[in-house]
């Protein structure tokens, strides 16, 4: 699932390719994808300019001159990809919103959804995400008294509680507890204020580092597209269950939490 580092290479892939762009045609192939009809969908949409992009969390807010909001959400396994029809993936597009200069695919979307709200509806949607996790307001005082909220929860289940902080999953939540050295399954009120500026640490120097990198997924935005997915090679647990652990050389674990996948190295990650 796309988190914040993708998320956001999204935003800024999307503002240099589309800002200011009007939208002169739409197609929906998949109308439960939307949240109107497919008909009043390309009615209200067609001919309007997409004036910017704005990312909060795991969504991606579309602003157009009408003042409505397309509320982008991919979920698992939706994507997009800007281009021609001769250069689109050969993959089922559940919705395309065509410009001048090429169409925007919106890919896999059988979980995620693009949605036309108002303002006041996309701001009603929002409104129970947490802080940002590269917020500068977000200290690391108030990240710590965020989680220890959330004290009877396991440490992954409260890094992706998007009530919490907006934009972590699975791949990073595993990502920042490996570099904090603290397990997945470790319980808040267990940790020691030591472990809690470690996950400050890591939470902001691995987001900037995927966030830089180009994020995990690996589909390209469009032709030529060589940055999307860099970070997914620099991964230390995720996905990597059997790989000897880069710090101490351990074998790396899955396990299944709270029915999320969760990858951690059993000797140098600690519950404390």
């Amino acid at each position: 699932m796309p988190e914040y580092p993708e998320m956001d290479r999204y935003r800024v892939l999307l503002s240099d390719a589309l800002a200011g762009q009007k939208i002169v045609s739409a197609e929906v192939s998949r109308e439960k994808s939307l949240n109107v009809p497919a008909d009043e969908f390309i009615r209200r949409v067609q001919g309007r300019a997409i004036w910017f992009v704005e990312r909060r969390g795991k969504h991606l807010l579309l602003h157009l001159d009408s003042g409505e909001r397309l509320l982008a959400h991919l979920m698992l396994g939706g994507w997009m990809y800007f281009g021609s029809e001769e250069e689109k993936p050969d993959r089922t597009v559940q919705v395309r919103l065509g410009f001048e200069h090429g169409n925007l695919y919106f890919i896999g979307l059988r979980l995620g959804y693009l949605h036309l709200l108002s303002a006041r509806e996309a701001e009603a949607r929002l409104a129970e995400l947490g802080p940002e996790p590269l917020d500068p307001k977000l200290t690391e005082e108030r990240f710590a008294q965020r989680l220890l909220a959330k004290k009877r929860s396991a440490l992954k289940s409260a890094l992706v509680d998007q009530r919490v902080l907006a934009g972590i999953g699975n791949c990073y939540a595993d990502e920042i507890a490996w570099q904090a050295e603290v397990l997945p399954g470790a319980r808040i009120g267990a940790l020691e204020p030591a472990a809690l500026t470690r996950l400050y640490a890591s939470m902001q120097a691995v987001l900037t580092e995927a966030k830089t990198l180009g994020g995990y997924m690996e589909h390209p935005f469009r032709a030529g597209d060589v940055t999307t997915g860099g970070y997914n090679s620099q991964c230390k647990v995720y996905d990597r269950a059997g790989e000897p652990c880069l710090r101490c050389g351990s074998a790396i674990v899955q396990e299944e939490q709270a029915s999320r996948k969760v990858f951690f190295c059993p000797s140098c990650q600690k519950d404390h």
